[in-house]
C-alpha cells in the first residue's frame, strides 16, 4: 500500500476519524460491519466519510466471509468492524478460511474503554487471545496519539505477502478521544526473490527429474504468474496442480489448465503416483484433512522429493520468471491452453435425474464469460473441476480452510469487489445455513449474485466420513445427526423472506430454464437463488 487511495474529506477530529481516514488514505474503502456500543464512535465517523462503503451484516461470520471474498477479487483488503470478544468469536470460522487463503483483511474489533476494564463487565474477554489463532498480527491501541500509526501497522501486516488477517483492537475511549496530528501512510510491501543459488539448485533438480510436477499457490494461479508456470510446465513436461487452500484460480477456455489437488489422501496418492519431484511454487505440500486408521497423513509418494521454488511470502511470479530464464525457457514459448467446449458439450447431463453432477454440468453450460464462481459444494462438487473444463474464462473461489459457512458471504464480497461481473455461488444446503443471513446482505446491496443450492437434505460428506473412519453403519440417532429433514429447509421461502427472488427445480430441463431466466439479459438486478432438489 502506498497511500494512493481516495482523498480524505476532512481533518480527523477524534481517534475513530483518524482510523477511518488512515484506511481511506491507503485505498481501503469498504467496511463489512456488525457493530455494538463500543464501536459507535467508529460508526459515527463512517457517517462523516461518504467515500467509505459500509456494508451491514446480520451475523459476524457474514462480515468476515464477505471481507474474504472482497479481498480475493479486489486484490486489496477490506475492513471489518466487530463488537468485542463475543462478536469476534462469531466471525472466527471465516477468518480461519481467510487465513488459509492468505487473504488480506484489516479486522477492527471494538473493546471496552481502558478505564472500564477493571470492572470486568459482562462482555469483557481476552480479545487478543481469541484473535491470535486466526490472525497474522494482533495489537490493541493504547494511546489515542497512536491510532493512525497503529492502523498503518495493521494495513502493512495484512498486505505483507502472502496476505493475512491483521486484527486491530480499538478501546472505546481511543475512538472518542480528541485526536490531532498527521495521518500516517503505510509502506508498500516488498517480497524478496529466492537467492540465485537456490534457483540454480532447483533448475538442476528439474533437469534430473523424470516425472516432476508443480504445486502452485497464490499469484502462480493467476495472471502473469500462471503464464510463467505454464511455460515452465510445458517445457519440462510437468502437470500443474493448485494447492488445497488456493484462494483464487483463473480458469476456463484460453487459460493455462491447472488441476485441483484432491482433498482425500487416497485420491491424492493416485493423482501423484509416479511423481519423483514436487516443486512448491508459493504453495504448501498437500496433507490429509484428517487422520484415518491405517492411512498416511499425506498423498505425496514416499519416494517423491519435495523442493521449494518460492515460499508464499516471497516473490512467486518473479521466481517463476527467473527460473525460466535460468533454464532458457523463452517467453515466446506459449504454454498449451484449455480449449473451449460448446454449451451442448458441457451440458451432457441430458434429461435424467437431477444429480449433483447434472447440476454442475447444467451450470457449466450456462456460465457467462467473466463470471466469478464461489464453490462451497462440499461433497456435491467432487467432480466440479473435471465437469467445468472448457467453460468460458472465469475466476474460481473455493472454500479454503474447511470451516463451512463461507459460500454465501464470499459471493457477496466478490460481487461488491467486481460489480460488473456475475457471481455464481454453488452452495451445499447444510453449510449454507451457517451464514444464511448473507442473503439479506446480498439483497440490501442489490448484488448480482446467483446462488444454486444443492439440496440433498443432508450433511452428505459426514455420511461418507462415518464410513471412512470405520465407525460403522449409522443407526437412527446417527442419521438424525447427519440428515436435514423433519423438517426439510424451504430455501424458496427462506430466500424470499430476505428479499431474494427464488425458485425450486427438480429436473435438468427445469434447472436449465431457471438458469436461462436468471442469467439472461432480461433478468432483474439483485440476487437470485435456485434450489436444486437432488434426486
Amino acid at each position: 500500500m502506498n497511500g494512493s487511495g481516495p482523498p480524505v474529506e476532512e481533518i480527523a477530529r477524534n481517534g475513530a476519524d483518524a482510523l477511518c481516514d488512515t484506511l481511506l488514505g491507503a485505498g481501503i474503502d469498504v467496511c463489512f460491519a456488525n457493530p455494538g456500543t463500543s464501536e459507535m464512535h467508529f460508526v459515527a465517523a463512517l457517517d462523516r466519510k461518504p467515500q467509505m462503503r459500509c456494508v451491514p451484516a446480520l451475523f459476524e461470520g457474514v462480515a468476515t466471509g464477505a471481507a474474504d471474498g472482497y479481498a480475493r477479487m479486489a486484490g486489496r483488503p477490506a475492513a471489518t468492524l466487530l463488537h468485542l470478544g463475543p462478536g469476534l468469536a462469531n466471525g472466527l470460522a471465516n477468518l480461519h478460511n481467510a487465513r488459509r487463503a492468505a487473504t488480506p483483511i484489516v479486522n477492527v474489533v471494538g473493546d471496552h474503554a481502558t478505564g472500564h476494564r477493571a470492572f470486568d463487565a459482562p462482555l469483557a474477554s481476552d480479545i487478543a487471545s481469541l484473535a491470535r489463532p486466526m490472525s497474522t498480527w494482533v495489537h490493541s491501541v493504547e494511546a489515542v496519539e497512536a491510532v493512525s500509526s497503529d492502523t498503518c501497522r495493521a494495513i502493512e501486516a495484512a498486505c505483507a505477502a502472502p496476505g493475512g488477517v491483521a486484527t486491530l483492537i480499538l478501546p472505546a475511549d481511543m475512538a472518542w478521544s480528541p485526536w490531532s496530528g498527521s495521518l500516517a501512510r503505510p509502506a508498500r510491501p516488498v517480497s524478496p526473490l529466492p537467492a540465485d543459488g537456490a534457483l540454480d539448485a532447483i533448475a538442476g533438480q528439474l533437469r534430473k527429474a523424470m516425472r516432476p510436477m508443480l504445486m502452485l499457490g497464490g499469484p502462480a494461479l493467476r495472471g502473469e504468474g500462471l503464464e510463467w508456470a505454464g511455460r515452465l510446465a510445458h517445457a519440462i513436461g510437468a502437470p500443474l496442480y493448485a494447492e488445497q487452500s488456493s484462494g483464487r484460480i483463473e480458469r476456463g477456455a484460453g487459460r493455462v489448465a491447472v488441476r485441483k489437488t484432491p482433498n482425500g489422501v487416497d485420491a491424492a496418492a493416485a493423482a501423484f503416483a509416479g511423481c519423483d519431484l514436487m516443486l512448491l511454487v508459493g504453495a504448501r505440500a498437500p496433507v490429509g484433512f484428517f487422520a484415518y486408521p491405517d492411512k498416511p497423513g499425506t498423498g505425496v509418494p514416499a519416494d517423491c522429493a519435495v523442493a521449494v521454488l518460492a515460499r508464499p511470502d516471497e516473490d512467486v511470479t518473479g521466481a517463476l520468471r527467473a527460473l525460466c530464464d535460468r533454464m532458457s525457457i523463452r517467453a515466446v514459448t506459449p504454454p498449451p491452453r484449455m480449449s473451449r467446449r460448446s454449451a451442448a458439450q458441457l451440458a451432457g447431463a441430458g434429461v435424467g435425474p437431477l444429480t449433483a453432477d447434472a447440476v454442475i454440468q447444467t451450470v457449466a453450460a450456462a456460465l457467462p464469460d467473466g463470471a466469478i464462481v464461489c464453490d462451497e459444494t462440499i461433497s456435491s462438487g467432487f467432480r466440479l473441476f473435471e465437469l467445468t473444463d472448457g467453460t468460458p474464462p472465469h475466476d474460481y473461489l473455493p472454500l479454503t480452510g474447511g470451516a463451512i459457512g463461507i459460500g454465501l458471504p464470499l459471493a457477496a464480497g466478490a460481487a461488491i469487489a467486481c460489480p460488473d461481473r456475475t457471481v455464481i455461488c454453488l452452495q451445499a444446503d447444510g453449510s449454507a445455513m451457517y451464514t444464511a443471513q448473507a442473503l439479506w446482505t446480498q439483497a440490501r446491496e442489490r448484488l448480482d449474485v446467483l446462488t444454486v443450492v444443492f439440496a440433498n437434505r443432508a450433511y452428505a460428506l459426514l455420511h461418507r466420513e462415518l464410513k471412512a473412519v470405520g465407525a460403522g453403519v449409522p443407526g437412527r440417532n446417527a442419521r438424525r445427526m447427519l440428515d436435514l429433514v423433519e423438517p426439510a429447509i424451504d430455501w424458496v421461502r427462506l430466500a424470499g423472506s430476505m428479499g431474494v427472488d427464488a425458485c425450486r427445480v427438480d429436473s435438468v430441463p427445469a434447472l436449465a430454464g431457471a438458469l436461462q431466466s436468471a442469467l439472461g439479459p432480461a433478468s432483474r438486478s439483485g440476487p437470485r437463488l435456485i434450489e436444486a432438489v437432488l434426486g
